[in-house]
């Protein structure tokens, strides 16, 4: 790729990410059915302008090389072992959730002000990846999860620009289990996330764990009455046991909301329902257009604030996602796809940047 293009496209990205404190508020969530299968789902938002996402399908045998700070292909060279899909943001290499053909996720979701990467030596370009890269090469690298722990160790991760802040990671295997790679410090840290399956933003995830504490006493369904004095007091409706839930945007509050939206959901019979169900309560996470921003500040003319939903069916290799643009569920089939033969592609999320209509003719 032409170097100047490079630049141009990796200023688009800085941009992107160097203001995404006025949006950062990526939320994950992870489902299960009752027969242990695991759906992984998450939400990606930007409130500045359309990031032209895309869809990559990537095969075996496809060669990629990493950036290095300042946007230069100087990184290191991997060659993919296993073929993925993948959604990728402002350049098709920029992926940043998305599904290999064993039944791998993998996904970035922005850390800002508490992640803190080893230093970047150019003596090292070629183990180096930078951290919008990280997950095409999990993805096309791994099977489990214990293969990544065991490889990344080998490699130096960075970013293109250090004002960028930094990124952390899920990575979910189809049997459930799931960890989060959070680099502070320059070490790497994984930690178990398979009990709750939630991430969002900043602070790091064993300070949401421990936050969850203060919302002790959130329970689903009705407050019982009771006597306050002489006076009885009741509910004015259902799900008043969650009176307290915090409903405000910021990563906490949304880590929150996320816990006990997910894990107290009816567990589904299918990967399709779960499917379903995980859009359904990642509605409760779409980002109105407007809100991030000040009295008096441009606003974007963009649909919304979260720009497109994924979930993912382990088992069935399945990726699903829907946009702000456009609302109908779209499917990747990762088992209909020949990842010996099909050829390495890139494309829009919506080829038509418009709402389908369904008209109801009456006779």
């Amino acid at each position: 790729m032409n170097k100047t293009i490079i630049n141009i496209m990796t200023i688009s990205t800085m941009a992107w990410l160097g203001a995404m404190t006025n949006a950062d508020a990526c939320t994950g969530i992870t489902l299960h059915t009752l027969g242990g299968e695991t759906v992984p789902a998450r939400t990606i938002e930007w409130a500045g302008n359309d990031l032209e996402s895309k869809y990559a399908i990537v095969p075996r045998g496809h060669i990629m090389q990493s950036m290095v700070p300042g946007g230069e292909m100087k990184g290191m060279t991997f060659t993919a072992r296993y073929g993925f899909v993948g959604l990728a943001v402002q350049q098709p290499e920029f992926v940043v959730e998305g599904l290999n053909e064993t039944g791998l996720s993998a996904g970035l979701f922005y850390f800002p002000g508490c992640g803190e990467y080893e230093a970047y030596k150019p003596e090292d370009n070629a183990r180096t990846v930078v951290d919008l890269q990280l997950v095409s090469w999990i993805l096309s690298q791994f099977v489990t999860i214990d293969e990544v722990k065991a490889a990344i160790t080998e490699i130096r991760i960075t970013n293109i620009d250090p004002r960028a802040g930094t990124v952390h990671w899920r990575i979910t295997e189809p049997n459930g289990k799931q960890v989060v790679l959070e680099i502070v410090g320059g070490k790497l840290h994984f930690f178990d996330s398979t009990a709750t399956g939630v991430l969002t933003n900043s602070p790091g995830y064993e300070w949401h764990l421990a936050n969850l504490n203060n919302y002790v006493n959130l329970t689903t369904g009705v407050s019982p009455a009771h006597k306050l004095g002489n006076l009885e007091l009741r509910s004015w409706g259902g799900g008043s046991g969650m009176h307290g839930l915090p409903g405000d945007m910021t990563p906490p509050s949304r880590f929150v909301r996320a816990a006990f939206f997910s894990l107290n959901a009816p567990v589904q019979a299918t990967p399709e329902k779960s499917v379903v169900q995980a859009f359904h309560i990642l509605n409760n996470f779409d980002i109105p257009t407007g809100i991030q921003f000040a009295p008096g500040d441009t606003v974007p003319d963009i649909p919304s604030a979260t720009q497109w939903t994924v979930a993912s069916d382990l088992t069935n290799r399945r990726i699903y996602y829907r946009t702000m643009h456009n609302s109908t569920i779209r499917c990747f089939d990762l088992r209909s796809i020949d990842f010996g033969k099909v050829k390495y592609q890139w494309q829009p999320l919506d080829k038509v940047k418009a709402q389908p209509f369904e008209m109801i003719r009456v006779k």
